[in-house]
Protein backbone atom coordinates (compact mmCIF):
# COMPACT_ATOMS: atom_id res chain seq x y z
CA UNK A 1 0.00 0.00 0.00
CA UNK A 2 1.58 3.06 -1.15
CA UNK A 3 0.49 6.01 1.09
CA UNK A 4 0.90 9.83 0.24
CA UNK A 5 2.16 12.63 2.93
CA UNK A 6 1.70 15.74 2.63
CA UNK A 7 3.92 17.02 5.28
CA UNK A 8 6.92 14.35 6.39
CA UNK A 9 6.59 14.64 10.01
CA UNK A 10 3.66 12.80 9.65
CA UNK A 11 5.22 9.90 7.93
CA UNK A 12 7.39 9.96 11.16
CA UNK A 13 4.84 10.21 13.95
CA UNK A 14 3.20 7.22 12.30
CA UNK A 15 6.48 5.09 12.27
CA UNK A 16 7.26 5.79 16.15
CA UNK A 17 3.92 6.34 17.65
CA UNK A 18 3.84 3.41 20.27
CA UNK A 19 5.42 1.15 17.55
CA UNK A 20 1.68 0.23 16.50
CA UNK A 21 1.64 -1.56 13.13
CA UNK A 22 -0.29 0.89 10.79
CA UNK A 23 -3.96 0.21 9.43
CA UNK A 24 -6.15 3.16 8.33
CA UNK A 25 -8.65 5.45 10.10
CA UNK A 26 -12.18 4.23 9.63
CA UNK A 27 -13.99 7.60 9.94
CA UNK A 28 -13.36 11.10 8.20
CA UNK A 29 -15.65 13.60 7.69
CA UNK A 30 -17.22 17.14 8.53
CA UNK A 31 -20.06 18.54 10.89
CA UNK A 32 -23.03 19.44 8.67
CA UNK A 33 -24.61 22.20 10.97
CA UNK A 34 -27.65 24.53 10.58
CA UNK A 35 -30.28 22.60 12.76
CA UNK A 36 -28.32 23.55 15.76
CA UNK A 37 -28.40 27.15 14.71
CA UNK A 38 -30.10 28.94 17.64
CA UNK A 39 -28.67 27.30 20.52
CA UNK A 40 -26.03 28.29 23.26
CA UNK A 41 -24.10 26.73 25.49
CA UNK A 42 -26.64 26.95 28.23
CA UNK A 43 -28.70 24.35 26.34
CA UNK A 44 -31.10 27.21 25.41
CA UNK A 45 -32.43 26.66 21.54
CA UNK A 46 -34.70 28.63 19.47
CA UNK A 47 -36.03 26.82 16.64
CA UNK A 48 -36.81 29.96 14.89
CA UNK A 49 -33.10 30.69 14.42
CA UNK A 50 -31.99 26.90 12.56
CA UNK A 51 -30.58 27.23 8.98
CA UNK A 52 -31.85 23.68 7.79
CA UNK A 53 -28.94 22.54 5.58
CA UNK A 54 -31.88 20.98 3.27
CA UNK A 55 -31.99 22.92 0.06
CA UNK A 56 -36.12 22.72 0.11
CA UNK A 57 -36.08 24.27 3.05
CA UNK A 58 -33.26 27.02 3.38
CA UNK A 59 -31.89 26.58 -0.01
CA UNK A 60 -28.82 25.63 1.51
CA UNK A 61 -27.67 22.28 -0.66
CA UNK A 62 -26.58 20.15 2.15
CA UNK A 63 -27.14 17.29 0.14
CA UNK A 64 -24.80 18.81 -2.75
CA UNK A 65 -22.42 19.30 0.20
CA UNK A 66 -21.93 15.83 1.20
CA UNK A 67 -21.84 13.80 -2.39
CA UNK A 68 -18.55 16.03 -2.94
CA UNK A 69 -17.47 15.57 -0.07
CA UNK A 70 -17.84 11.41 -0.63
CA UNK A 71 -16.71 11.61 -4.20
CA UNK A 72 -13.85 14.17 -4.18
CA UNK A 73 -12.72 14.04 -0.90
CA UNK A 74 -12.78 10.45 0.74
CA UNK A 75 -14.81 11.41 3.40
CA UNK A 76 -17.63 8.92 4.63
CA UNK A 77 -19.31 10.44 7.97
CA UNK A 78 -21.25 13.39 8.85
CA UNK A 79 -22.25 14.66 12.12
CA UNK A 80 -25.83 16.27 11.97
CA UNK A 81 -26.57 18.57 14.77
CA UNK A 82 -29.86 19.27 16.05
CA UNK A 83 -31.73 20.97 18.91
CA UNK A 84 -33.85 19.80 21.13
CA UNK A 85 -36.04 22.07 21.36
CA UNK A 86 -36.36 22.22 17.33
CA UNK A 87 -37.49 18.22 17.71
CA UNK A 88 -40.18 18.90 20.32
CA UNK A 89 -40.88 22.17 19.05
CA UNK A 90 -39.36 23.89 22.35
CA UNK A 91 -41.54 21.71 24.65
CA UNK A 92 -39.27 19.86 27.44
CA UNK A 93 -40.39 16.56 26.56
CA UNK A 94 -39.32 13.41 24.70
CA UNK A 95 -42.07 13.45 22.48
CA UNK A 96 -40.88 14.33 18.67
CA UNK A 97 -43.20 17.49 16.87
CA UNK A 98 -44.14 15.56 13.63
CA UNK A 99 -43.47 18.75 11.67
CA UNK A 100 -40.44 19.42 13.37
CA UNK A 101 -38.55 15.95 13.42
CA UNK A 102 -40.04 15.26 9.71
CA UNK A 103 -37.63 18.37 8.54
CA UNK A 104 -35.15 17.46 10.58
CA UNK A 105 -35.11 13.71 8.80
CA UNK A 106 -35.46 15.25 5.48
CA UNK A 107 -31.23 15.49 6.37
CA UNK A 108 -30.19 12.15 8.06
CA UNK A 109 -32.43 10.92 4.62
CA UNK A 110 -30.14 12.99 2.41
CA UNK A 111 -26.84 12.32 4.34
CA UNK A 112 -28.02 8.61 4.35
CA UNK A 113 -28.69 8.70 0.03
CA UNK A 114 -25.40 9.12 0.59
CA UNK A 115 -24.43 5.88 1.55
CA UNK A 116 -22.18 7.69 4.52
CA UNK A 117 -22.56 7.08 8.58
CA UNK A 118 -24.68 9.52 9.82
CA UNK A 119 -24.78 10.64 13.50
CA UNK A 120 -27.40 12.28 14.90
CA UNK A 121 -26.50 14.81 17.76
CA UNK A 122 -28.61 16.68 19.92
CA UNK A 123 -26.97 19.82 20.19
CA UNK A 124 -27.52 20.63 23.85
CA UNK A 125 -24.70 21.17 25.97
CA UNK A 126 -25.92 18.38 28.77
CA UNK A 127 -28.66 21.05 29.52
CA UNK A 128 -31.91 21.92 28.41
CA UNK A 129 -33.48 25.97 28.78
CA UNK A 130 -30.06 26.22 31.47
CA UNK A 131 -30.69 23.13 33.27
CA UNK A 132 -28.63 20.39 33.38
CA UNK A 133 -30.05 16.83 32.87
CA UNK A 134 -30.54 14.50 35.64
CA UNK A 135 -28.99 17.06 37.86
CA UNK A 136 -32.14 19.78 38.35
CA UNK A 137 -33.11 20.11 34.91
CA UNK A 138 -35.28 17.56 32.51
CA UNK A 139 -35.18 13.94 34.57
CA UNK A 140 -33.48 10.88 32.55
CA UNK A 141 -36.78 9.45 31.82
CA UNK A 142 -37.24 12.38 29.67
CA UNK A 143 -34.03 12.35 28.38
CA UNK A 144 -34.65 8.56 27.92
CA UNK A 145 -37.56 9.06 26.26
CA UNK A 146 -36.38 11.23 23.79
CA UNK A 147 -33.63 8.89 22.45
CA UNK A 148 -36.15 5.92 22.62
CA UNK A 149 -38.64 8.07 19.81
CA UNK A 150 -35.16 9.06 18.21
CA UNK A 151 -33.73 5.52 18.09
CA UNK A 152 -37.10 4.05 17.18
CA UNK A 153 -37.04 6.03 13.98
CA UNK A 154 -33.91 4.57 12.85
CA UNK A 155 -33.88 1.23 14.58
CA UNK A 156 -32.72 -0.48 11.48
CA UNK A 157 -30.27 1.64 9.43
CA UNK A 158 -27.14 0.70 10.40
CA UNK A 159 -25.17 3.36 9.25
CA UNK A 160 -27.18 6.15 11.96
CA UNK A 161 -24.90 6.67 15.01
CA UNK A 162 -26.68 7.61 17.91
CA UNK A 163 -24.75 11.19 19.66
CA UNK A 164 -26.13 11.36 22.98
CA UNK A 165 -25.44 14.82 23.78
CA UNK A 166 -23.11 17.51 22.52
CA UNK A 167 -20.17 18.81 24.90
CA UNK A 168 -21.40 18.69 28.34
CA UNK A 169 -20.00 20.98 30.42
CA UNK A 170 -19.69 22.33 34.08
CA UNK A 171 -21.48 19.34 35.72
CA UNK A 172 -21.59 19.26 39.29
CA UNK A 173 -21.69 15.09 39.59
CA UNK A 174 -19.94 13.28 36.11
CA UNK A 175 -21.09 9.63 38.14
CA UNK A 176 -24.44 11.64 37.95
CA UNK A 177 -24.42 12.61 33.99
CA UNK A 178 -23.14 9.10 33.27
CA UNK A 179 -25.89 7.72 34.82
CA UNK A 180 -28.20 9.95 32.20
CA UNK A 181 -25.79 8.79 29.57
CA UNK A 182 -26.78 5.11 30.64
CA UNK A 183 -30.24 6.27 30.45
CA UNK A 184 -30.32 7.18 26.63
CA UNK A 185 -28.02 4.10 25.94
CA UNK A 186 -30.70 1.75 27.71
CA UNK A 187 -33.22 3.68 25.97
CA UNK A 188 -31.75 3.69 22.38
CA UNK A 189 -31.10 -0.44 22.63
CA UNK A 190 -34.30 -1.23 24.03
CA UNK A 191 -35.98 0.56 21.15
CA UNK A 192 -34.32 -1.74 18.90
CA UNK A 193 -31.21 -0.23 17.57
CA UNK A 194 -29.21 -2.94 19.13
CA UNK A 195 -25.92 -2.85 16.60
CA UNK A 196 -25.40 1.03 15.97
CA UNK A 197 -22.88 2.89 17.32
CA UNK A 198 -23.74 4.82 20.38
CA UNK A 199 -21.03 7.61 21.40
CA UNK A 200 -20.50 8.83 24.76
CA UNK A 201 -19.33 11.86 25.61
CA UNK A 202 -17.50 13.63 28.89
CA UNK A 203 -17.52 16.75 30.75
CA UNK A 204 -15.25 20.19 30.00
CA UNK A 205 -16.77 20.47 26.64
CA UNK A 206 -16.22 16.46 25.59
CA UNK A 207 -12.23 17.61 25.60
CA UNK A 208 -10.13 15.36 24.91
CA UNK A 209 -7.30 16.81 27.04
CA UNK A 210 -9.38 16.57 30.42
CA UNK A 211 -11.05 13.27 29.75
CA UNK A 212 -9.14 11.38 31.55
CA UNK A 213 -8.05 13.84 33.97
CA UNK A 214 -11.18 15.12 34.78
CA UNK A 215 -13.19 11.61 35.60
CA UNK A 216 -15.33 11.53 32.54
CA UNK A 217 -12.87 8.30 31.34
CA UNK A 218 -13.84 6.45 34.88
CA UNK A 219 -17.46 7.28 34.90
CA UNK A 220 -18.31 6.43 31.27
CA UNK A 221 -16.79 3.27 31.64
CA UNK A 222 -19.40 1.91 33.92
CA UNK A 223 -21.99 2.58 31.08
CA UNK A 224 -22.95 -0.62 29.21
CA UNK A 225 -25.66 -2.23 27.28
CA UNK A 226 -28.39 -3.50 29.09
CA UNK A 227 -27.11 -7.01 28.19
CA UNK A 228 -23.72 -5.85 30.41
CA UNK A 229 -21.39 -5.23 27.27
CA UNK A 230 -19.84 -2.46 26.05
CA UNK A 231 -19.80 -3.03 22.21
CA UNK A 232 -20.11 0.04 19.94
CA UNK A 233 -19.81 2.39 22.66
CA UNK A 234 -17.54 4.67 21.75
CA UNK A 235 -16.12 7.37 23.64
CA UNK A 236 -16.93 11.21 22.27
CA UNK A 237 -14.18 13.62 22.18
CA UNK A 238 -13.62 17.08 21.07
CA UNK A 239 -10.46 19.45 20.27
CA UNK A 240 -9.38 22.22 18.83
CA UNK A 241 -6.11 23.40 18.07
CA UNK A 242 -5.84 27.08 18.94
CA UNK A 243 -4.46 28.76 21.77
CA UNK A 244 -7.70 28.46 24.24
CA UNK A 245 -8.90 25.69 22.84
CA UNK A 246 -12.09 26.96 22.12
CA UNK A 247 -12.58 26.99 18.50
CA UNK A 248 -12.92 30.44 17.76
CA UNK A 249 -9.73 31.46 16.46
CA UNK A 250 -8.22 31.11 13.52
CA UNK A 251 -4.68 30.60 14.35
CA UNK A 252 -3.41 27.16 15.39
CA UNK A 253 -0.77 26.55 18.11
CA UNK A 254 -0.60 23.04 18.49
CA UNK A 255 -1.21 19.47 17.57
CA UNK A 256 -2.27 18.30 20.44
CA UNK A 257 -0.30 15.08 20.90
CA UNK A 258 1.08 15.21 24.04
CA UNK A 259 -1.70 16.84 25.95
CA UNK A 260 -4.12 15.60 24.77
CA UNK A 261 -4.02 12.61 22.01
CA UNK A 262 -1.21 10.50 24.02
CA UNK A 263 -2.82 10.24 27.46
CA UNK A 264 -6.00 9.38 26.02
CA UNK A 265 -5.16 6.57 23.28
CA UNK A 266 -3.02 5.43 26.38
CA UNK A 267 -6.05 4.99 28.26
CA UNK A 268 -7.95 3.81 25.69
CA UNK A 269 -5.86 1.22 25.14
CA UNK A 270 -5.45 0.04 28.58
CA UNK A 271 -9.08 -0.30 29.04
CA UNK A 272 -10.13 -1.68 25.57
CA UNK A 273 -12.02 0.99 24.79
CA UNK A 274 -12.32 3.33 21.39
CA UNK A 275 -12.99 7.29 20.88
CA UNK A 276 -14.35 9.46 17.43
CA UNK A 277 -13.00 12.73 17.41
CA UNK A 278 -16.36 14.59 16.53
CA UNK A 279 -15.08 18.32 16.58
CA UNK A 280 -11.79 19.56 15.30
CA UNK A 281 -10.81 22.04 13.04
CA UNK A 282 -8.92 25.16 12.74
CA UNK A 283 -8.62 28.60 10.33
CA UNK A 284 -7.64 28.71 6.74
CA UNK A 285 -4.58 29.02 7.65
CA UNK A 286 -0.48 27.26 7.01
CA UNK A 287 -0.46 26.79 10.79
CA UNK A 288 -3.57 24.88 10.95
CA UNK A 289 -2.97 23.07 7.74
CA UNK A 290 0.02 22.02 9.70
CA UNK A 291 -0.71 21.03 13.13
CA UNK A 292 -4.06 19.08 12.09
CA UNK A 293 -1.91 17.44 9.64
CA UNK A 294 0.29 16.30 13.09
CA UNK A 295 -2.97 15.36 14.90
CA UNK A 296 -4.77 13.35 12.10
CA UNK A 297 -1.34 11.47 11.45
CA UNK A 298 -1.25 10.32 15.56
CA UNK A 299 -4.62 9.70 15.31
CA UNK A 300 -4.06 7.12 12.05
CA UNK A 301 -0.65 5.80 14.04
CA UNK A 302 -3.14 5.06 17.04
CA UNK A 303 -6.61 3.67 14.71
CA UNK A 304 -6.77 0.84 16.99
CA UNK A 305 -8.59 3.34 19.65
CA UNK A 306 -8.83 6.56 17.66
CA UNK A 307 -11.58 5.79 14.85
CA UNK A 308 -11.61 8.89 12.93
CA UNK A 309 -12.32 12.62 12.82
CA UNK A 310 -14.68 15.16 11.84
CA UNK A 311 -14.49 18.61 11.72
CA UNK A 312 -16.22 21.88 12.24
CA UNK A 313 -18.09 22.40 10.31
CA UNK A 314 -19.92 23.06 7.11
CA UNK A 315 -23.73 22.46 6.20
CA UNK A 316 -25.25 26.50 6.84
CA UNK A 317 -22.35 28.62 8.02
CA UNK A 318 -21.19 31.44 5.86
CA UNK A 319 -17.88 31.17 3.87
CA UNK A 320 -16.76 33.54 6.43
CA UNK A 321 -17.41 31.97 9.40
CA UNK A 322 -13.83 31.64 10.96
CA UNK A 323 -13.57 27.83 11.04
CA UNK A 324 -15.52 27.16 8.01
CA UNK A 325 -15.50 23.99 5.99
CA UNK A 326 -17.91 25.26 3.19
CA UNK A 327 -16.99 24.09 0.16
CA UNK A 328 -17.78 26.79 -2.74
CA UNK A 329 -20.27 25.95 -6.24
CA UNK A 330 -18.55 27.70 -8.88
CA UNK A 331 -21.12 26.56 -11.24
CA UNK A 332 -19.53 23.57 -12.20
CA UNK A 333 -18.35 21.90 -9.21
CA UNK A 334 -17.42 22.13 -5.99
CA UNK A 335 -14.27 23.96 -4.28
CA UNK A 336 -12.91 23.17 -0.67
CA UNK A 337 -11.64 25.50 1.71
CA UNK A 338 -7.58 25.24 2.10
CA UNK A 339 -7.68 23.11 5.20
CA UNK A 340 -10.15 20.34 4.06
CA UNK A 341 -7.96 20.43 0.65
CA UNK A 342 -4.22 20.41 2.23
CA UNK A 343 -5.07 18.49 6.01
CA UNK A 344 -8.23 16.83 6.06
CA UNK A 345 -9.77 15.37 2.68
CA UNK A 346 -8.67 11.88 2.94
CA UNK A 347 -7.87 12.17 -0.81
CA UNK A 348 -4.64 14.73 0.31
CA UNK A 349 -3.46 12.53 3.76
CA UNK A 350 -4.47 9.34 2.38
CA UNK A 351 -4.78 8.37 6.11
CA UNK A 352 -8.05 6.81 5.84
CA UNK A 353 -10.38 3.71 5.26
CA UNK A 354 -12.54 5.04 2.45
CA UNK A 355 -9.44 5.57 0.28
CA UNK A 356 -6.65 3.25 0.83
Amino acid sequence: MTIKFLYPFVAAVLAVANGQTFAPLQFAGVNIAGFDFGCGTDGTCIPSQATPPVYQLSGVDGLGQMQHFIEDDGYNVFRLPVGWQYLTYSQMTGVLNETQFANYNMLVSDCLSTGAHCEIDIHNYARYDGEIIGQGGPSNEIFAELWTNIASYWQNETNVIFGVMNEPHDLPNITTWAESVKAAVTAIREAGATAQMILLPGTDYASAETFVSSGSAEALSMVQNPDGTTTNLIMDVHKYLDYDNSGTNAACVTNNIEDAWYPLTTWLRANGRQALNTETGGGDVDSCVGYISQQIGYQAANSDVLLGYLGWSAGSFATDYVLSEVPTYNGTGWEDTLLVSMAMSPMTNMLVASVV
